[in-house]
């Protein structure tokens, strides 16, 4: 699970066409992957997990949130 940079899943939504803007958490190594599903947590993947969304990525660019 990546930390995701925005303060609401609005503004992740808002940003669909951009680069994400993430935090990798994992001690496994990179969880980020240019092309596929990822799923996130907002605003702060530490100590405030409000939202959760699965974002779809192509070719590095925010394509579909859910």
């Amino acid at each position: 699970m990546l930390g995701a940079s925005y303060k609401t899943k609005k503004e992740l939504k808002e940003n669909i066409g951009k680069c994400l803007r993430y935090v990798e958490t994992s001690f496994f190594g990179p969880e980020y992957k240019k092309n596929g599903v990822l799923t996130v947590v907002g605003p702060d993947a530490y100590k405030d997990r409000k939202w959760y969304a699965a974002v779809t990525i192509e070719d590095g660019l925010i394509t579909k949130v859910k």
